[in-house]
């Protein structure tokens, strides 16, 4: 790994903040139940509102799960960036992300301006 800087931050600090945020996000997911599949009728759940509950909450979960599954590969991306040597630099524009982006969103592979 270079001693490249991105703002004040060395890559060395960059890959330390990257792999904690990937491991916050293994926990909750280690420790956050796999949605339940939906209940299959009335009765299971016993009337139309659970029912309808139930089903907001496991949608929920599982919006959730994906999410964290996304931000994982946000963050890999990140890291497989920073060992390529082009961590900080915008994918689109090969242009520095702004330190202050980055302390933000590690993740981001983008610029302000190509974040749109």
């Amino acid at each position: 790994m270079s001693k490249k800087k991105t703002g004040t931050v060395s890559l060395q600090e960059w890959k330390t903040r990257l792999l904690a945020l990937r491991a916050d996000i293994e926990a909750l997911l280690a420790t956050h139940e796999e949605p339940r599949a939906q209940p299959e009728s009335d009765q299971e759940v016993g009337d139309r509102a659970a029912r309808a509950e139930a089903v907001l909450d496991h949608e929920m979960a599982a919006e959730t799960t994906r999410r964290r599954h996304t931000e994982l590969h946000r963050i890999d991306a990140a890291l497989k960036r920073l060992e390529d040597g082009v961590f900080g630099d915008c994918v689109t524009c090969d242009q520095p992300i702004s330190p202050e982006r980055l302390a933000l969103d590690p993740a981001t592979p983008f610029c302000i301006t190509h974040a749109k």
